[in-house]
């Protein structure tokens, strides 16, 4: 028995770092932390247990009988993060290039086997360049539904159930950018991380294209302009600390209450200070996040997609406690005119925040909707489309504040008043409620009148002075849309009783459907 378990310490001590010095100098030298480190840096000190370490590549053709992967390159297994259970799968870039092969790929079907059945989250750590080509090529294998990672059919069922979240952490090329893709949550080193269908290789072999790694899919294009991933962070270590600071704002699954702080140690803003930060004057600029700051928990902001879309603010935070999504405009970009991107930037956190119960408050001030060529040929139409279904699919309370400019479709797509039945919507003095702006409808509408008058230029400021009678806050209050035209300062107070007053729920008569089909 002595000599079997030596012989096990042996076995399980190859698999570890300490036994891999060149691999880990390596990865180091990169800039990057191995994927036992980053485990270590993602939970709870000492709560994590391995599955799977003793695992083997396949060895079934001639191809494969030689491969040598320590526990198969990716490390499985689930530990805590704040006390509350995760899994998660960590591949090994020291292990064949954290190729998936068949063994590891079983294992991460394992855990996030284990995710569906017992409701906790998943998180994929991944770098690498997807499929293992010596196992790839085996149709005995492939034509048999193969696991070289998760399975996709899984993935889509713990989607909505429990928090799924992807950090790429290097090359992530095929594999690791298809899983990110079902992912709710997606973080990347900024300095070494890359995403994509696939990598230079390929592209040159299919397209005859010679790109390097970045140009092809650095985070300047897949974070920055195509919001494919949530965040970049400087480091592996701060990659990490975000996917723990994200998941503290969700339930561990759909059926749980997303988990709160202890109101005795929240810090409430000074909100005196946001009757200077929007202008009255409709046409000068301001940035959102103040408003937001002066509103929520101090230091409790978490924003997704920060870099991508900046018109359009999504953000977790905390208001006495509890977790809240903030979605709003931003006059500093674009002047909060909601586009394509901001669109499903939008659509996408709305859809998160009620999956897991997190109630939303917008915060408005939109001229409207972009519009023009530029504008059609990104598919704005069906993109607003998917934004409006989702505020229309979301259950969890909704409560509106127009801050400012609420024109034309602009208005409903920010879940302001009665087009989904917000649970509170309250406009401050400045707020400006109307179909579209003033000075461009009395060009329209008008342009025959003003043009025969004697003086059409006085003839048009007195067509848009008598239309601004019909299109003040107090307008839109009278006639029940809004709920109350409230001091700014008491913003704050009025969403706390708002949240108190809703159920976590809307009880909703749902039509006897299976699914609701997307826009996009």
């Amino acid at each position: 028995m002595a000599e079997l378990v030596t012989e096990l310490h042996q076995r399980r001590a190859a698999v570890l770092d300490e036994s891999r010095e060149a691999g880990v100098q390596k990865q180091h030298a990169a800039g990057k932390l191995t994927a036992r480190e980053r485990i270590a840096c993602l939970f709870d000190e000492g709560s994590f247990t391995e599955r799977g370490a003793l695992a083997e590549p396949a060895h079934e053709t001639r191809f494969t009988k030689d491969l040598v992967a320590p526990a198969d390159a990716v490390v499985t297994g689930s530990g805590r993060i704040e006390g509350r259970t995760v899994s998660v799968a960590s591949q090994d870039m020291m292990s064949l290039g954290a190729s998936g092969g068949i063994v590891g790929g079983a294992k991460v079907e394992r855990e996030a086997s284990l995710c569906l059945s017992h409701g906790y989250p998943l998180v994929m750590v991944m770098e690498g360049g997807g499929h293992r080509i010596q196992e790839a090529l085996d149709s005995r294998h492939i034509g048999s539904a193969p696991v070289n990672w998760a399975r996709f059919d899984t993935l889509s069922l713990l989607s909505g159930w429990v928090p799924v979240v992807s950090a790429i952490l290097g090359p992530g090329f095929a594999g690791p950018s298809n899983f990110a893709a079902l992912s709710d949550f997606v973080v990347v080193n900024r300095n070494v991380s890359t995403m994509g269908i696939a990598g230079p290789a390929l592209v040159k072999v299919a397209t005859g294209e010679d790109l390097d790694q970045r140009e092809l899919g650095g985070p300047e294009l897949q974070v920055d302009r195509l919001g494919m991933a949530d965040l970049a962070c400087e480091t592996d270590e701060e990659a990490l600390a975000a996917i723990r600071r994200f998941l503290s704002f969700l339930p561990s699954n759909a059926q749980e209450v997303p988990p709160a702080a202890d109101p005795a140690d929240v810090s409430a803003p000074d909100g005196a200070g946001l009757l200077d930060i929007v202008p009255v004057e409709m046409r000068r600029a301001y940035d959102v996040h103040r408003v937001i700051e002066a509103i929520v928990d101090v230091g409790s902001i978490f924003e997704l997609k920060p870099t991508y879309a900046r018109n359009m603010v999504t953000t977790f935070a905390r208001m006495n406690g509890r977790s809240v999504g903030v979605i709003a405009n931003n006059p500093m970009h674009m002047a909060g005119t909601v586009d394509a991107s901001a669109a499903e930037k939008g659509a996408h956190f709305v859809s998160l925040c009620d999956a897991f119960g997190l109630p939303i408050i917008s915060l408005i001030d939109t001229p409207g909707v972009m519009v023009g060529p530029t504008a059609e040929r990104s598919g704005l139409v069906r993109r607003m489309g998917r934004l409006l279904f989702e505020w229309g699919n979301a259950s969890v309370p909704r409560l509106a504040v127009v801050l400012r400019k609420a024109y034309g479709a602009g208005y409903p797509i920010m879940g302001g008043g009665r087009a989904f039945d917000a649970d509170m919507c309250v406009a401050w003095p400045t707020a400006e409620v109307v179909g579209m702006q003033v000075e461009g409808a009395v060009d329209i509408a008008f342009r025959r009148d003003i043009a025969g008058a004697p003086d059409p230029a006085a003839k048009r400021e007195e067509i848009i002075a008598d239309f601004r009678t019909q299109i003040g806050v107090y307008q839109a209050a009278s006639g029940g849309g809004i709920d109350d035209v409230i001091d700014p300062r008491e913003t704050r107070s009025a969403l706390l009783e708002g949240l108190s007053r809703t159920a976590r729920r809307k009880v909703r008569k749902m039509p006897p459907r299976f699914h609701a089909i997307s826009p996009i």
